[in-house]
Order: structure tokens, then C-alpha cells, then sequence
């Protein structure tokens, strides 16, 4: 085998290491258990996986700008109470407002994504207009959105309590299913997951907006001498970043039937890692949407199989960190030998 031959099998590899890597492991995990494999299985698995992958795709519209964006989570947690509050069964006895009248269940939802997008504008504002570093940014509004979120739901006569009694028109969003008979279903949460996908595949590749932000993170002076208003396309891709959180955060609402003022805590960290397991580029520039969605998935796996054939959730941690670091390692690797 002559060593053009080689490289190319390298870099077929290379380029779909993710997806090898997600192969191996289903494949490892149905060794130890073969009724990994059953269909519910796999199901649960994408169920649980739909609205940690609408996040990571948010968060993947400012990765690849070069940014980061810290307060993902905690609009998970707001938009998760906001919508829950509004959406409690009329004869339940401890609600959040016990004299709203009964809503159209789309108001809620759409109150919930827009009050995303509007965090998600204040931090484009911040990174694009006063220039503050997106760590700094989104470390300070992810604190804010906490406070904000506390005060909201400590609101007498909730005072902090656990806000439950959903009303089944919501749920249903994110428990029902379409019943393809024989057993199979499809749940509506997954359509949703993967709706939300085909549209930010199309954002990333057939826009001006989506060229625009792998301009911005490839080099932010070039995009600017090309002609590029760089700050509207930030404050842009910041708003659509939170209008997905704000969406994950309501889904998350219906799929488990309630929700606090510590929902979403630590999201941030997942959507992060899965887009960067997924090959989204921390130097910005480099990111694709079925990547992120392998990246979500392989923490599914992980999550839900390792569980699955009882490993201890210590291990669990420890593998997910070495599969982190050497994603990182991999794409540090990548950004060098391109420099």
C-alpha cells in the first residue's frame, strides 16, 4: 500500500472518527447487554437525548464563531418555569397563578422561546457592541438569569416550590408518540429534535448568515475587511442560540412534567462537550450539524448505556472526562497543523 493510499484512508477515518466511535460503543454496550438493541432502548435514548441536542445546537452557533456561551442552562431553567407556570391543570391546588385563566398552550411555549431570544440579544449585545470577551458575557448574564429566575419563582403564593399539575396538552409534547404498530412509536420530542436539526442544517450551509458565521469564526479581521457586518451577525447567531435554549428549556418542561428554578443547571457543560466531541472547532470556524448530533447521541449512549449494564455512574464521569479531553486534544491537534 503506497503512502497516498494511506493518507486517505487516514483521513477517511479522521473525518468520521465520531461516528466510529459512537458505532464502537453501541457495539460494546450490546456485547455485554444484547437487549441493548431493543427498540425501546434505543428510543428512550433519542427521547432523552432531544432536547440536550436543540441546545447543543444553539450552542454550536457560537462555538463555531470562536465564542462560548455560558448561559445556556440557566435560560434552560427560565423558560422551563416560565412556560410551567402558565400551564398547570385549572383545578390543580397549588398554582403558580391560581386566577390565570385557561391559555392556548402555544402562548406559553412562544413566551418561553422568545424570553431565550431575548437573553440571547442581550449577550449578543454585550460581545458585539461593548466588545466584552463571550466568556465573561454569558458567565455574568448566566448568573443574572439565575437571580432573575429565583426571584420569579419564589412569586408568592409558589414560594419556591416545585411547580407540577402540568396540563396533558403540554406533556403530551414531549411523552406522546406517533404509534407506528408492532410496538414501534416514534415520540413527537424526537420529530421536534430532528425538525429543529434539518432547519439549522440549512442555516449553517444554504444561508448568508450561516456563511457568515463560519467567516466570523475562520478570522474575524477578514470578515471584517470582506465587507461582513460582523456585529449584527453576532447579535444574530447569539438570538437564535437562545431562542433553541429557550425551546429546549420548555421541551424539557413537558418531557418531564414539571420544572424548577434549578433546571438546566450544568447543561451548558453538556451541550459544550457534545459539539466538541461532534468536531466543532473551540477556535471557531469548523462545525457541522450532523456532527453535533453524533456528539449528543454518543453522551446518550454513554448516559443511558453505561447505566444500562451497570456501571457505576463514578466510571460514567471518568470515561465521559477522557472522551472530552481527547476531543479537545484531537482538535488543538487539527488547529495547529492548519496554522
Amino acid at each position: 500500500m503506497n503512502t497516498q493510499v494511506i493518507n486517505q484512508v487516514k483521513q477517511y477515518i479522521t473525518q468520521r472518527a465520531i461516528f466510529i466511535v459512537l458505532i464502537l460503543l453501541v457495539i460494546g454496550i450490546a456485547i455485554a447487554d444484547p437487549n441493548f438493541l431493543a427498540f425501546s432502548t434505543l428510543r428512550d435514548i433519542l427521547q432523552q437525548s432531544s432536547t440536550r441536542a436543540i441546545i447543543a445546537l444553539g450552542a454550536a452557533f457560537i462555538l463555531v464563531t470562536g465564542g462560548v456561551d455560558l448561559s445556556a442552562g440557566r435560560v434552560v431553567g427560565l423558560t422551563a418555569v416560565v412556560s410551567a407556570s402558565m400551564l398547570q391543570i385549572d383545578e390543580y391546588a397549588n398554582r403558580f397563578f391560581p386566577d390565570l385563566p385557561h391559555l392556548w398552550v402555544g402562548l406559553p411555549i412562544i413566551i418561553g422561546i422568545v424570553a431565550g431570544l431575548i437573553v440571547g440579544l442581550v449577550n449578543g449585545i454585550i460581545v458585539a457592541k461593548l466588545h466584552v470577551p463571550p466568556f465573561i458575557a454569558t458567565l455574568g448574564t448566566m448568573v443574572a438569569v439565575y437571580g432573575l429566575n429565583s426571584i420569579y419563582f419564589d412569586t408568592e403564593p409558589n414560594q419556591s416550590q416545585p411547580i407540577g399539575g402540568l396540563r396533558p396538552d403540554f406533556t403530551v409534547i414531549g411523552s406522546g408518540y406517533i404509534d407506528l404498530g408492532g410496538g414501534y412509536s416514534i415520540p413527537y420530542i424526537v420529530l421536534i429534535a430532528i425538525a429543529v436539526a434539518l432547519i439549522c442544517w440549512v442555516v449553517f450551509n444554504k444561508t448568508r448568515l450561516g456563511k457568515n458565521m463560519y467567516a466570523i469564526g475562520g478570522n474575524i479581521q477578514a470578515a471584517h475587511v470582506s465587507g461582513i457586518h460582523v456585529a449584527r451577525n453576532l447579535i444574530a447567531l447569539y438570538a437564535i442560540a437562545g431562542a433553541l435554549y429557550g425551546l429546549g428549556g420548555v421541551l424539557e418542561a413537558a418531557r418531564t412534567g414539571g420544572a424548577t428554578n434549578n433546571y438546566g443547571n450544568m447543561y451548558e457543560l453538556d451541550a459544550i462537550a457534545a459539539c466538541v466531541v461532534g468536531g466543532v472547532s473551540t477556535a471557531g470556524g469548523i462545525g457541522t450539524v450532523p456532527g453535533v448530533m453524533a456528539g449528543v447521541l454518543i453522551f446518550g449512549v454513554i448516559n443511558y448505556g453505561l447505566t444500562f449494564i451497570g456501571v457505576s455512574p463514578y466510571w460514567q464521569l471518568i470515561i465521559k472526562g477522557l472522551i472530552i479531553v481527547a476531543a479537545v486534544a484531537f482538535d488543538i491537534r487539527k488547529y495547529m497543523a492548519k496554522k
